[in-house]
């Protein structure tokens, strides 16, 4: 059988001869890849976006999330450093943190009443000894046998990662250089604050979404509201970045008034206005924030995490994978220490437009199920991915797949296809 000049046999899980330039369909749909990712990618040599510092900030705090599938607990303990352990009680798999945050001393099982310390580790056995000599636990029984599974931790400018892996490289390394240096830029220095956040349920897989966050080539193409009020276009000033994995990147562009006037969209034909105009124009009404002119930058980090500033608007996105066909989006919007009540009025207006009904992104939510519906029965068929060449390298265009093919490069790597 051959489908887009790949020979494989009925059944088979071959990648196409042409590599990162194409995606077979069935990398969405299959349920042994999903089970594969949660081993191969979330519990292995990767660091997961795990929360904010500022979201543990005190001694006793702490947030629930996810590595994959996998629930988590992030604590702040009493010596202040941040830990992480999965939220699964050892004795039956009860969560431990039914709260999405809150502050604790301990972790007591609803369950059967275990308990469990800021680091995890298993300190008390309801009627461990039984009652009168009778019942009870094993004379063998060691509670340091009985721990849920531990993250290592690092942080980044405020960020707390996670990882499963003893062999993941230094968070620094695993990002690398250029990646480490847009992410100081937008939160270098500053102390965040939470503004605002949600959960967006999307109907497809994981990888869809993530895609379509490194996809400069939609951006001005499906996003109307982008180029209706000239805020991102491909004519203007940008580039990609990409680290040597290939699997993080960063899109950016910044206004350029001269290439504002271009006809480079109208002379194609491509939907690229509309007569829509704002009744608060107020809304688009930002501050000179960054001294580098750039006015959209979208970075990633493989696998899951995703740091927004649009305009005034800066935003982190982590997404769930929750089976083959959907994913959630975790959105959490934030704010500065030393932000004034202006600016911090303009970044809760700006938040509108970004998110499920944003005016900018609620396309987002539905293209990724357009995708998910449309390969339905196309399993043997692969997306192409040809756009600005076939390599994996930064470029300083964003007519480009470039950071596509980086996430599949990374992608590959890990899941051995």
């Amino acid at each position: 059988m051959s489908v887009n000049g790949t020979a494989h046999q009925p059944g088979e899980r071959a990648w196409p001869e042409e590599g990162v330039t194409r995606v077979p369909f069935w990398v969405y749909q299959d349920q042994e890849i999903y089970a594969s990712e949660q081993r191969k990618i979330y519990q292995g040599s990767v660091w997961n976006y795990l929360c904010l510092e500022a979201e543990v900030a005190k001694p006793g705090d702490y947030r629930t999330t996810f590595v994959g599938d996998m629930p988590i607990i992030v604590t702040r303990d009493q010596d202040d450093e941040i830990y992480a352990f999965e939220n699964r009680c050892s004795h039956r798999g009860s969560l431990l943190a039914l709260e999405n945050q809150g502050n604790t001393r301990e972790f007591a099982c609803v369950y059967h009443a275990w308990t469990f310390d800021l680091q995890g580790s298993l300190k008390g056995v309801a009627f461990k000894d039984g009652l009168n000599g009778k019942g009870g636990m094993p004379a063998e029984f060691c509670l340091e046998n009985h721990n849920p599974k531990k993250l290592r931790i690092a942080t980044v400018h405020g960020l707390v990662f996670g990882s499963l892996s003893d062999d993941v490289a230094p968070i620094e390394e695993y990002l690398g250089e250029a990646i480490l240096g847009r992410i100081k830029r937008v939160l270098g220095g500053r102390t965040t604050e939470v503004i605002g956040r949600f959960t967006q349920a999307l109907p497809n897989n994981w990888k869809l979404y993530f895609e379509n966050t490194k996809d400069s080539y939609h951006a001005s193409l499906l996003h109307l509201f982008f180029t209706t009020f000239r805020l991102n276009r491909l004519n203007m000033k940008g580039g990609i970045l990409l680290d040597e994995s290939g699997g993080h990147h960063v899109s950016y562009s910044m206004v350029d008034p001269e290439k504002d006037k271009s006809a480079d969209y109208s002379d194609q034909g491509i939907r690229s206005e509309s007569g829509f105009t704002l009744a608060d124009p107020n809304l688009l009404k930002g501050f000179k924030e960054f001294p580098d002119g750039i006015t959209l930058q979208l970075l990633s980090v493989f696998p899951g995490f995703v740091l927004q500033q649009i305009q005034n608007c800066i935003a982190i996105r982590q997404i769930v994978p929750r089976g083959t066909d959907k994913c959630d989006l975790n959105w959490t919007y934030i704010g500065f220490a030393d932000d004034t009540k202006e600016q911090r009025s303009i970044r809760l207006k700006q938040s509108n437009l970004i998110g499920p009904g944003g005016f900018v992104s609620m396309e987002d939510g539905c293209v990724g199920g357009f995708v998910q519906r449309g390969i339905a029965g196309s399993s043997e068929v692969s997306g192409v991915l040809e756009m600005g060449g076939n390599t994996t390298e930064s470029q300083d265009t964003r007519v480009t797949e470039a950071s596509v093919r980086g996430f599949w490069k990374a992608y590959r790597s890990l899941m051995s296809l």
